[in-house]
């Protein structure tokens, strides 16, 4: 068992403020119990976060910053390609919202987005990227999968970094991404004026006005990384608290994955099992594993043992 907890901590002063009083004492037991791994050094600018990376090595998938190949994996995983070096990516239906400095995107998902409303952008929007070589593919109201050259090579910015943040600072700074900005600057046109949003809008909830393009890279040829039966276990509670800054629902997740999955994780271990626990922040990652000889982690829980929050700062 395979624990892997993204947004565990935040680079934040009002972060450590709610971390320092709370109580986690299951992980605390865990981190006692299990041995570190050499720390995954990153950096807030990191296209790919943390937990994608930790994500990607876990499934045998290549690492390199906005190149990890999660669009072509999940069109690979839905048979819509035999080729599985083919350039793909996922293309997420959007808000984008003007303020006096800034265009930032929502931290949310489009809320009661439905399937019909997506595939009806959807089937509006295809003949636009087909002009430029680029074929959709509906797979979930919140995201697409698309097919074309114009990804080849190109390092996109994971959703988690840009969400209920600025767009300007993770658009693709590249020539070849000057295709796809006018692709983005024609479909926000069209957006405005479709009847999807003008429905949405009339209901008082957020329109879909941009896309963002993720998931880029190339998927070599390796059946592990098909095994979707053997990922880890993603807890992505801490993640809807984190992009809103809402610290209080963030300590009250992690007390819940305390109490929840950390306790799992114990009783996993308990019986015998190999466990694994991932701690993943905004610039690094952890990964603990049951791997030390008995006297070696009697040695480090006398001298090496921290307190939880001394770890999860480092993240």
């Amino acid at each position: 068992m395979h624990l892997l907890i993204p947004f565990a901590y935040c680079s934040s002063e009002a972060c450590a403020q709610a971390l320092h009083p709370l109580k986690l004492p299951r992980l605390e037991k865990l981190l006692r119990r299990l041995t570190p791994a050499p720390l995954d050094i990153g950096a807030q600018t990191s296209l790919s976060p943390p937990h994608e990376r930790a994500l990607a090595r876990a499934l045998n998938l290549p690492t390199e910053d906005g190149l990890i190949p999660w669009a072509a994996r999940q069109a690979l995983i839905a048979n819509l390609t035999l080729q599985v070096t083919s350039d793909w990516a996922f293309i997420t239906p959007c808000h984008w919202h003007a303020g006096a400095k800034q265009v930032a995107m929502s931290a949310a998902q489009l809320p009661d987005f439905t399937a019909l409303e997506s595939q009806a952008l959807l089937a509006a929007m295809q003949p636009y990227f087909e002009e430029d070589g680029i074929t959709l593919y509906y797979e979930q109201p919140t995201r697409w999968l698309a097919c074309g050259d114009a990804f080849k090579g190109l390092a996109s910015a994971s959703l988690d970094r840009v969400a209920g943040r600025s767009v300007a600072n993770w658009l693709p700074d590249t020539s070849k991404a000057i295709a796809l900005q006018r692709l983005q600057s024609e479909m926000q046109m069209l957006l405005y004026h479709h009847p999807v949003n003008d429905a949405r809008e009339a209901r008082g909830v957020p329109t879909a006005n941009s896309f963002w393009i993720s998931g880029t890279g190339d998927l070599p040829q390796l059946p592990a990384t098909l095994a979707v039966d053997a990922q880890p276990v993603v807890v992505n509670t801490l993640r809807e608290a984190a992009l809103n800054e809402d610290w209080t629902a963030w300590a009250a997740a992690w007390q819940a994955i305390d109490a929840d999955a950390c306790y799992a994780l114990m009783g996993a271990q308990a019986h015998g099992e190999s466990v694994q626990l991932t701690l993943c922040g905004e610039r690094n990652a952890q990964t603990f594993h049951a791997a030390a000889p008995r006297y070696l982690k009697r040695f480090m829980n006398i001298f090496g043992t921290q307190p939880a929050s001394a770890v999860l700062e480092q993240l």
